[in-house]
């Protein structure tokens, strides 16, 4: 457990037992560990697709455990478009989250007007507990509030299935 009795994330994510969700809000993320990746794919139009290779050391093990405890993980991306080199990156490497077992889908911010959305990206677990990330202008990290307050987990939920439910399967969102 971290500070204040707060979980870290990988705390949090292994505390689920029927569904974690993720809502991504941003256009450009700026944080230092795809620094090197990003840079790569802006030069060649290459991505790193091994789910077991070093840049995804952090993430994949996470999910394939997640999983394989019957936790359904779902992924949402609100985006701008036309869309930003970065959504583009994360786009040409979703195919690993959906190879390790994540859903994902993408909605055009033009289509989510009238959703009523929190200011912050998000992690959502068993529609009990919630994990906002806060992001600096240019995209790096700035920190993260966790929360069990019922008013906002019912807010969140409301806004992640609404998005959810008109978002696009990433298999058919072309960008």
């Amino acid at each position: 457990m971290s500070q204040n009795g707060v979980p870290d994330f990988a705390e949090l994510l292994g505390s689920a037992k029927h569904t974690a969700v993720h809502l991504e809000m941003r256009d450009v993320y700026s944080v230092g560990n795809e620094t090197e990746s990003f840079g790569e794919f802006l030069r060649t139009g290459q991505t790193d697709l091994d789910p077991d290779s070093s840049f995804w050391q952090g993430w994949t093990p996470l999910v394939r455990d997640t999983v394989a405890r019957g936790v359904r993980m779902r992924r949402a991306r609100i985006v701008s478009e036309p869309v930003t080199d970065y959504i583009r990156w994360e786009h040409a490497l979703t195919p690993v989250n959906i190879a390790v077992g994540e859903e994902v889908r993408w909605l055009p911010r033009r289509l989510a007007s009238d959703i009523a959305l929190p200011g912050n990206d998000l992690w959502l677990i068993d529609d009990r507990r919630v994990m906002f990330h806060w992001f600096t202008g240019d995209g790096d990290w700035a920190g993260h509030e966790f929360t069990q307050d019922q008013d906002v987990v019912k807010m969140v939920v409301s806004a992640f299935e609404n998005v959810w439910e008109r978002a696009i399967d990433h298999e058919k969102f072309c960008i």
